[in-house]
């Protein structure tokens, strides 16, 4: 399996947890639906507990911000910065909001929390003693970041400006999306899609984590067992099948099995 013992390059999706009202039970049910070994973060971890899959890092699971009433359980995508400082001011100046300053989390990086100009929540990592996933691309494992948002030309200009994203356009017809690679890397890492018709007061803009999963209906299956829900049935495209779910306490997460891709690949835009 990929086995990353490094930074990952600024830019790149380098780490993700949710966070939830109950960490131990949503490390159950990830534990069940992933094959999470989970493993307490330690007296100085305010109750995280990391995810591993046969020891590698694979997520984290920790408690809602006392700061923050009434906020819904969600995922959090991570991206690697090399100055968590510098990227706090960079943020600003290209029109988002630091929620969470920046700060050091013990001995193993430095990070804030920031909502984009739109309002979708994500965090970044300068990476310490912990690179952030060491595990990714297999069963189990983040393999994809996605934002929907509702604005795609300023979020488009906002992640060039803060991370130096360039991007590649796809038309599937009736939603357009890019793809995004950082400076530093030659291949797409994430994505962003437009979802002007659908994100509304209740479901605003937010960044998807997908986790590869080696059979999507299977996982349905074990996720509604285990107390889940559907967001958006199973179905196949140039990408996988794929399938959108819920933990019992509502973080939404996306399935996909690339092996199942069907169809082909519209070309690039332009």
């Amino acid at each position: 399996m990929p086995i990353r013992n490094e930074a990952w390059q600024p830019g790149t999706p380098a780490w993700i947890d949710c966070q939830v009202e109950d960490p131990a039970k949503a490390g159950e049910f990830y534990a069940e639906l992933f094959g999470w070994e989970i493993q307490d973060g330690g007296p100085d971890s305010g109750g995280y507990l990391m995810a591993a899959k046969s020891g590698a890092a694979a997520a984290g699971i920790g408690p809602k911000p006392d700061t923050m009433p009434g906020m819904p359980s969600v995922w959090t995508t991570y991206f690697a910065v090399a100055d968590a400082d510098a990227s706090a001011d960079a943020v600003v100046a290209a029109g988002g909001r630091l929620m969470v300053p920046t700060f050091d989390v013990m001995d193993v990086g430095r990070m804030f929390v920031a909502a984009d100009p739109s309002g979708a929540v994500f965090a970044v990592w300068q990476a310490k003693a912990h690179n952030g996933a060491a595990v990714y691309n297999e069963h189990g494992a983040y393999v994809w970041n996605e934002l929907y948002t509702s604005d795609l030309s300023t979020a488009k200009k906002f992640y060039a400006d803060v991370f130096g994203f360039s991007y590649t356009d796809f038309d599937f017809g009736d939603t357009e999306y890019l793809t995004f690679t950082p400076p530093d890397r030659t291949e797409a890492v994430g994505g962003l899609t437009d979802a002007s018709a659908t994100v509304t007061d209740s479901m605003p803009d937010y960044w998807l984590v997908w986790f590869q999963f080696d059979d999507v209906d299977a996982g349905i299956a074990k996720a509604l067992e285990l107390g889940g829900s559907v967001q958006q049935p199973a179905a196949d495209s140039p990408v996988g099948r794929s399938a959108i779910l819920a933990a019992p306490e509502g973080e939404r997460f996306g399935i996909i099995d690339p092996s199942r891709a069907a169809g082909e690949m519209p070309a690039p835009k332009g």
